[in-house]
């Protein structure tokens, strides 16, 4: 099981921020050799500038000295390696594409036009390494046409129309607490650099896969025909509950709050028989999907009066025995905490061991397979940690080269400085 799936891929990571870099991670812990670019001129990835940070007196807002390194980092820089190179340079650009020429994946988020005016955009990679699969993420497509829309979470979040879909309606748009738009992109991106390999091992074709956060984002809002329901008079804000599944929505109870999701006839009853009123399942306004939808807000009223006096574990405990598909809503320091999610390593411990004091979670591989590992083992590199080790062994550079190019100095040892 030391195996893993993407062994022998060598990835050049360009990215910055979250979508990118979840990309390269997801890349990474499927066994990928992923090559941080860090720009040595702006400190690396804007990630490693993201407070709090891990520091010698623990988890500060505010960084105490050039070892610390941002939780962000240590998350999303997990399984990589970290190079320094000025891609602004003649000669960065020079020893990119060196090492382009040796690699299978390269993966970049830059606003749309900079690699191409950097030298280093799809067309200038395939022309050393016409194998090459170059997978872009950007807000709104490598086309743009946004007139200079900055594709932040919130932005994307805003034009996909995913903010009017929870929440009440007549209230004010909710943005999802989860950065969606910074997510969802990136699951995409992996799935097509990885349909991309497979196309090259059946043609031995290289291509660029072009992946946009706006589109991704929207294409899930598409998935629900929200227009046509609200044309026919079911609201898309769904808010606490679903008329058109009813019964179906968050509840509360005394001192917390239970899910419900009974949308068939047979989930229905159970859920009539866990709250002590299986005569509903005869009741006209009841008895059928069609009914139901039709007096949801009766419906979901009268599961409300009976959830608000109990406890919540005990109201979910009734309607699980009943066998209706319920659960308690947890707090997400509760949900990462989860027993059967630790054990299958989709969340994992970042900090700490799993459940000792102080732990601090970070997301896993939530993918297992039979025959091969997938998991993120090795913390995050130290910026341009490993500048030496990947342009020595990779292109055959001498330290003195390294350090010409990174403008670093060697030490008497013949290593280069900090």
């Amino acid at each position: 099981m030391n195996a893993k799936p993407l062994d022998g891929t060598i990835v050049l990571d360009l990215t910055t921020a979250l979508s990118g870099p979840y990309a390269t991670m997801l890349l990474a812990s499927l066994g990928a050799r992923v090559i941080k670019i860090e720009n040595p001129q702006t400190g690396g990835d804007s990630s490693r500038n993201n407070a709090p940070y891990v520091t010698k007196e623990g988890i500060s807002l505010q960084r105490s000295s050039s070892e610390d390194m941002s939780l962000s980092m240590m998350l999303r820089g997990r399984n990589k390696e970290s190079v320094l190179l000025d891609l602004k340079s003649g000669t960065g650009r020079e020893v990119f594409l060196e090492l382009a020429s040796q690699a299978h994946v390269v993966v970049e988020n830059y606003s749309p036009g900079v690699t191409r005016r950097l030298g280093i955009d799809y067309d200038a990679v395939s022309a050393v390494n016409p194998r090459i699969i170059y997978t872009s993420i950007t807000g709104f497509g490598t086309a743009g046409g946004t007139d200079g829309l900055k594709a932040m979470d919130a932005i994307i979040q805003a034009m996909s129309g995913v903010m009017f879909t929870a929440g009440e309606e007549g209230q004010d748009p909710v943005r999802f607490g989860l950065p969606m738009g910074d997510l969802i992109a990136p699951l995409y991106a992996v799935i097509g650099t990885l349909a991309a390999q497979r196309h090259l091992d059946l043609t031995g074709e290289g291509q660029f896969v072009d992946v946009s956060m706006l589109g991704s984002l929207t294409s899930l809002v598409a998935i629900e025909p929200f227009e046509t329901l609200e044309a026919l008079g079911i609201p898309q804000r769904t808010g606490s509950h679903v008329p058109r599944l009813a019964p179906f929505g968050t509840f509360a109870t005394r001192n917390g709050f239970f899910a419900l999701s009974a949308p068939t006839d047979p989930m229905a009853r159970s859920v009539f028989a866990g709250i002590g009123m299986a005569e509903l399942g005869a009741d006209p306004r009841f008895s059928t999907r069609d009914g139901r939808v039709s007096h949801s807000s009766q419906l979901h009223g009268i599961i409300q009066d009976w959830a608000a006096g109990l406890d919540n574990h005990d109201a979910v405990t009734r309607l699980a025995a009943a066998g209706a598909p319920v659960a308690p809503v947890r707090q997400p320091a509760e949900a990462i905490r989860d027993a059967q999610v630790l054990a299958r390593g989709e969340v994992v411990p970042l900090i700490g061991k799993a459940g000792a004091e102080g732990t601090i979670y970070a997301s896993g591989v939530p993918i297992q397979m039979s025959r091969v590992t997938t998991t993120l083992d090795n913390p995050a590199h130290a910026l341009g940690a490993d500048t030496e080790s990947v342009l020595g062994g990779m292109l055959g550079y001498t330290p003195e080269r390294i350090a010409t190019i990174t403008g670093r100095a060697l030490s008497s040892t013949g290593r280069l400085s900090d």
